[in-house]
């Protein structure tokens, strides 16, 4: 061995198990000032000391990647499907929830806002849709079973599952927004604290509410998987040694905080819900009610406009129902001095370390305008890796009916009436409580089938994964039909582009039984 690798020991790799999050993450922010080792940090550190250290140099100077050190899970237990999706409405998000592809949601459940004497209408419609769920799902089954005969090769418990999840890809169209939910997420203090300010700020009652839950849960005890079988232990050790007991019981089942210190000053977001009013009335004022012109599923737009046609643009769109390519239109209008001035709305509110709102991520080669059903955007909404700004949710651009090339059609099932009259019940109880004072609750009656509208903006690599992954045979034929559509828009816009995408034309009728 030489001097220099004497004097260069080997690469130390370990893995850490059992510190708390804010422990480890202060162990981890170390580094930058301490040459001790991951070991001798921890071996150091008491909670008091942390706390002193986030306080300082998390909260005083702003050193905000100290959190991202800080990885947290969490269930999220029968919450809304629409509380879901603005929950995870995150760009750094981990997390699974329950799939409306695989699961019965019959029995599941559902929120009930604040209502009063409402109460009782919202029931009935919310009872409507869940029947209409029940029935739509075992007539579909039925029109599958005998459409497609059990193979010889495939064992019959197979054969029931697959066709089941396929009455599910249709019946999912007539779950309500209220219905209840779970999810699990493991994210880090910083997304943590930003995910429970934005939620704090929601217009959403129950949303609200789950954001104080969120920030109780990192703040008090957590859950210990093992404490049962550690209490055990402490007892065997106790009736042989009652001073080893109490100390194996003070190290084993003490209780832990995940993130008591990062997440105990999140608040309501003011920088957003400020801009959130002011750009709502911006974006009103400029359309003057203007009609919402016809738009395909994907659009895909051009990028000739200035940066400051796309900022002012992306800033209106969650906030309006238009099309991009009509917003922008009345945008591009505009003097550069009233372009400036919707641009400074989209920061005038801003505090010292907000993030600037996501519509400033701008300047994409590929901004795809999209208008698909509820159910099938939950799935694209997954993509993180590119930039999504998302519109309330509303009857005006109606409802998608569940097609699947190959698959019997609703009116083929003689599902066709059911169908039609349980979405037409559904958006007449969303319009009876939006015009009659209860507009927070109103969108709780949309179904998942319910159209809504959302841009994505992302780099050609995003672009292909998206339409290569979400137009396999496999997927729900949704967000196939999105993906498609999206790859035939990259195609027509770059032809010599095509060719690198492996992707199957969704047009063509599939193998039911392959899932």
């Amino acid at each position: 061995m030489s001097e220099q690798e004497k004097k260069s020991p080997a690469t130390d790799v370990y893995a850490i198990h059992g510190a708390d999050p804010e422990v480890l993450a202060y162990a981890m922010a170390k580094y930058s000032r301490s040459a001790l080792t991951m070991k001798e940090s921890l071996a150091e550190i008491s909670s008091q000391r942390v706390e002193q250290f986030l306080n300082t140099f998390y909260f005083q100077y702003g050193h905000r990647s100290i959190a991202d050190l800080a990885h947290i899970p969490f269930a999220i237990e029968r919450l809304s499907l629409l509380a879901a999706i603005e929950l995870v409405d995150e760009q750094r998000w981990d997390g699974q929830e329950r799939s409306t592809r695989y699961q019965n949601f019959r029995t599941s459940g559902w929120f009930t806002p604040n209502l009063g004497e409402k109460t009782p209408a919202y029931t009935a419609a919310i009872e409507a849709m869940f029947k209409a769920y029940d029935d739509i799902g075992k007539k579909m089954l039925e029109a599958l079973k005998a459409a497609i005969p059990l193979p010889e090769t495939m064992k019959p418990e197979a054969y029931e599952r697959t066709l089941k999840a396929r009455a599910f890809d249709v019946a999912r169209y007539l779950l309500p927004l209220a219905t209840n939910t779970s999810l699990g997420q493991i994210v880090n203090a910083r997304t943590l604290e930003t995910q429970v300010s934005r939620l704090l700020t929601s217009e959403f009652a129950e949303v609200r509410e789950i954001a104080e839950k969120l920030r109780i849960a990192a703040t008090e005890p957590a859950w210990n998987v093992q404490h049962s079988a550690a209490q055990v232990l402490c007892e065997e050790i106790t009736s042989v040694d009652p001073t080893c007991g109490e100390r194996a019981a003070e190290a084993l089942l003490r209780p832990i905080k995940t993130a008591p210190t990062l997440v105990k000053y999140a608040t309501e977001n003011a920088y957003q819900s400020s801009s959130r009013k002011e750009l709502t009335s911006a974006a009103a004022e400029l359309m003057s009610n203007q009609p919402i012109d016809p738009a395909p599923i994907v659009d895909l737009l051009d990028d000739a406009e200035p940066l400051e046609v796309e900022l002012s643009t992306s800033l209106l769109y969650p906030h309006c129902h238009y099309s991009y390519r009509q917003l922008r239109s009345n945008v591009a209008a505009l003097s550069a001095s009233r372009l400036t001035e919707l641009i400074e709305l989209g920061t005038k509110h801003r505090g010292r370390h907000d993030e600037l709102l996501r519509a400033f991520s701008a300047g994409h080669s590929l901004r795809f305008d999209i208008l698909m059903d509820i159910g099938g955007f939950r799935d694209m909404h997954r993509h993180r890796r590119c930039v999504q700004l998302l519109q309330p949710y509303t009857d005006l651009h109606g409802y998608d009916e569940p097609i699947c090339p190959g698959q019997p059609t609703l009116a083929e099932a003689g599902l066709e009436g059911l169908y039609t009259d349980a979405m037409n019940a559904a958006f007449a109880a969303y319009r009876e409580l939006r015009d009659s004072g209860a507009p927070e609750a109103a969108p709780y009656c949309l179904p998942l089938g319910t159209r809504c509208r959302s841009m994505f903006k992302m780099d050609f690599a995003e672009a292909l994964y998206i339409a290569e992954l979400r137009s396999g045979v496999a997927g729900h034929f949704s967000y196939r039909r999105v993906a498609w559509e999206m790859f035939k828009a990259v195609e027509a816009k770059h032809p010599s582009l095509a060719k690198l995408f492996r992707i199957e034309d969704v047009n063509e009728p599939i193998d039911l039984l392959r899932r």
